[in-house]
């Protein structure tokens, strides 16, 4: 009997820890800027633009909650981890020539090759960039970037990899040094997005203006754009934004989920109620309406809206099971 009872406690301890180890590698996933996360969700993209990075999304779902439940007990393969980086080392990174990352938990340190051209090191970085190797991705576009300070490329990513690591002051430095080099559309959208990011919403807004003007359809700078000026409580600005990145629908629903974030609910019921009159079927619209409808007190037109919703659903189950 006593055997059994541990037993049983032993499985319900290591249930707990799998739900915990899932929880974390989710919260892990969903690490980003708070806003650009909120437009991710309806399918729109924001942020910085960076290397496009392969794989298979499904597996590494799957896989996700075990590679956490080995952390919490230090299991996994330490040769690749990402390396701890402190300011201190961020700093040895912009002066001329640095080719070694020095991480007093790496007892492997690696020594990045010295030779070839800037292009040479530039890819090389950009493969690191990729691989999520942000401390290698520095050193190497670092050296790049020193070997041919025109290489405005080597900036703009050397930024990238800076924010990655957290460090926004750097990752601005970078992008400005990009940006003075050549005025292109990703390097103003990255310079405009990292302002946005420290509270500089102005500078944010003019940024972005010039790189849309570069890229009147990127779908991600327009989408900072509108980020930028929901902060600066120009709403139809940022609704013409959203807009102009994925059209009106989405446009709506992306402006009214900023407003309720700002504790705007009766302007984010006029987006919601614009976006419904486009597809009056918007389950999400409708569950929104209602919620805050309720909130609200307005009895009557969270009933109505409810009632909406359910036709909704039942339609879309009738389609689908049609199928």
């Amino acid at each position: 009997m006593k055997k059994r009872r541990i037993i049983a406690v032993f499985i319900a301890f290591v249930l707990t820890i799998a739900v915990t180890a899932m929880w974390s590698a989710a919260t892990v996933e969903r690490e980003g800027d708070a806003d650009a996360i909120v437009l991710d969700d309806s399918g729109s993209e924001a942020g910085a633009t960076q290397p496009k990075k392969g794989g298979n999304k499904v597996v590494k779902v799957i896989t996700a909650p075990f590679k956490a439940f080995g952390r919490l007990f230090g299991g996994g393969n330490k040769e690749n981890k990402i390396e701890r980086m402190t300011e201190k080392d961020a700093e040895k990174f912009d002066s001329v020539g640095v080719t070694k990352i020095n991480d007093a938990r790496n007892q492997n340190e690696k020594q990045l090759s010295t030779s070839g051209n800037a292009r040479d090191h530039f890819e090389s970085g950009r493969e690191f960039l990729l691989e999520g190797r942000y401390n290698e991705a520095i050193s190497e576009l670092s050296l790049a970037a020193s070997l041919d300070p025109k290489l405005t490329e080597a900036h703009n990513l050397l930024g990238v990899a800076y924010g990655k690591k957290g460090f926004g002051e750097h990752a601005k430095e970078s992008f400005e040094r990009a940006v003075k080099l050549q005025e292109d559309a990703d390097s103003l959208n990255n310079l405009g997005f990292s302002l946005y990011q420290n509270g500089n919403y102005r500078a944010a807004v003019d940024r972005l203006k010039r790189a849309a003007k570069l890229a009147p359809t990127d779908e991600r700078i327009l989408n900072n754009l509108g980020l930028a000026y929901c902060r600066l409580g120009k709403i139809d600005e940022a609704y013409k934004a959203f807009a102009r990145a994925t059209g009106p629908l989405t446009g709506n629903l992306n402006t009214a989920k900023m407003l309720e974030r700002f504790g705007r609910d009766d302007d984010a019921i006029r987006y919601y109620e614009a976006a419904r009159t486009i597809d009056p079927m918007n389950t999400f619209a409708l569950r929104r309406l209602a919620d805050l409808y309720q909130r609200l007190g307005r009895a009557v037109e969270a009933d109505s809206t409810r009632a909406a919703l359910a036709l909704a659903q039942n339609n879309s189950g009738a389609v689908t099971g049609g199928k």
